[in-house]
């Protein structure tokens, strides 16, 4: 059977013209350098200033659209600047306020203790401390409903105590026993508890966590339920590849993801300044298109009210939301690291600002707690270790 040549769309198209007379043929047209209709501003809130940090704008000017800052104030390290008061929190009363101190305190004893394990001889794998960021850990899940979800790193012990794991939990975790939540598989901070406490086991791909949290956000939402997915990061893991992925993905879907940056000024070894040239991490949420703010990492009032909004944001489906906690790694970045390459001054000056003594002045200036309770509280949570 014969077949009839298929007609092609080419066959009945005239010849198209040269680009040359094409391009005669169009009038040039007129460039605005107004800002377009199209274009948009961006505001970075700091939680420390009660205003705005800054403003960014696009603005077209030909061909050409770029970023200006519009207004605002660009923070930088001090060390002369003196402590500032804690932030009266908007969200927490009093009794919550006291429970976040509480945590805090059973966050650094623990830790204390691990150490004294370690130097016995008793835990032998790598040891990472969170001291100086007990208020990011602890107030930041504590803003959490039970039914949502968080992905620790290896810093935030504290997390792990307020989504109902004990310090014996955690102590025979670094000690490999088999009564440990890996049963004895994993010397260190890589567990966690998807069946009854929704805590996703740390990575130790820095920025695996992102896209699996949001995942998380994702599934949950195809289950018909809005919820908040937390998750860490630290300054020198915001670089890698997979967080990009991992946050953009989140930005696009309009996912429930909080991502926390707790940036306490040091990679390892590597100072901030040689990490990125932005001047605050929480700039980089302008690329994702979702709001970026920043807080004093060390004021559990600050890090509690950020990521309660942020928590109410996801929940009614409006998307993620990145946290930039300001504050400083205390110690080396592992038991082994004696940090020799932090200049002192700098030791010094966050000293000024421990969350737990800030926090402690705090509640005993408003008198929500007496000197006696202050030290009863402290007695109870020995008990604990």
């Amino acid at each position: 059977m014969s077949r009839k040549p298929r007609r092609t769309a080419m066959a009945t198209k005239k010849k198209p013209a040269s680009v040359t007379n094409r391009l005669k043929s169009q009038k040039p047209k007129a460039r605005s350098r107004q800002p377009g209709s199209d274009l948009r501003s961006y505001t970075i809130l700091d939680y420390r200033l009660e205003k705005p940090s800054f403003t960014l704008r696009q603005v077209r000017i030909g061909d050409e659209t770029r970023y200006e800052v519009e207004s605002g104030d660009l923070f930088q390290n001090d060390l002369s600047r003196p402590v500032p008061p804690l932030r009266e929190s908007k969200y927490l009363s009093k009794q919550q306020v006291i429970e976040i101190y509480r945590w805090m305190l059973l966050n650094r004893r623990m830790e204390a203790a691990l150490e004294n394990l370690y130097k016995q001889g008793k835990v032998v794998g790598g040891v990472y401390f969170g001291l100086g960021q007990e208020a990011c850990s602890c107030a930041s899940a504590f803003a959490l409903r039970k039914d949502e979800w968080l992905g620790p790193m290896i810093r935030n012990q504290g997390a792990l105590l307020v989504r109902g794991f004990a310090p014996r939990d955690i102590m025979m975790q670094y000690m490999a026993k088999a009564g440990s939540p890996t049963k004895g598989r994993d010397a260190s901070s890589h567990f966690g508890d998807i069946e009854k406490r929704n805590v996703v086991a740390p990575i130790s791909t820095l920025g695996d966590l992102i896209p699996v949290l949001a995942g998380v956000a994702l599934g949950a939402r195809l289950q018909g339920k809005q919820i908040a997915a937390m998750t860490y990061i630290g300054d020198g893991g915001q670089s890698t590849g997979v967080t990009y992925e991992g946050l953009n993905f989140a930005a696009v879907q309009k996912l429930g993801l909080v991502l926390i940056v707790e940036n306490n000024l040091w990679g390892y070894s590597t100072p901030a300044d040689m990490q990125f040239l932005v001047k605050d991490l929480a700039e980089r949420a302008i690329a994702y298109g979702i709001p970026g703010v920043i807080v004093d990492g060390t004021d559990a009032c600050q890090v509690y009210d950020a990521c309660h909004e942020a928590c109410e944001r996801a929940r009614r489906g409006e998307g993620p939301t990145l946290i930039e906690a300001k504050m400083m790694r205390m110690k080396g970045h592992a038991i082994h690291d004696a940090a020799e390459y932090v200049p002192k001054p700098l030791f010094e000056y966050w000293k000024r600002r421990d969350p737990i003594a800030r926090l402690e002045g705090y509640l005993l200036k408003k008198k929500w707690l007496s000197a006696a309770e202050n030290a009863k509280l402290m007695a109870d949570v020995e008990r604990q270790l």
